[in-house]
């Protein structure tokens, strides 16, 4: 987390960046942050999929 937070200290949501690889693609941090919500949110909610075959419970 510390090494994220460095990467991104100082630069502004629209500055953009290069990918390194084969399609080249431009993205800006907030792509980036965005991304990784919902990532989060995504992995998230497959945990509580699991929890629910296992439990029975319900998030209502």
């Amino acid at each position: 987390m510390a090494l994220a937070r460095e990467a991104a200290a100082g630069h502004s949501l629209d500055e953009t960046f290069t990918e390194v690889g084969a399609k080249k693609r431009t993205f800006n941090l907030r792509w980036v942050y965005v991304h990784m919500i919902e990532e989060y949110a995504r992995h998230n909610g497959h945990a509580d999929l699991i929890r629910e075959r296992i439990d029975g419970v319900t998030g209502e």
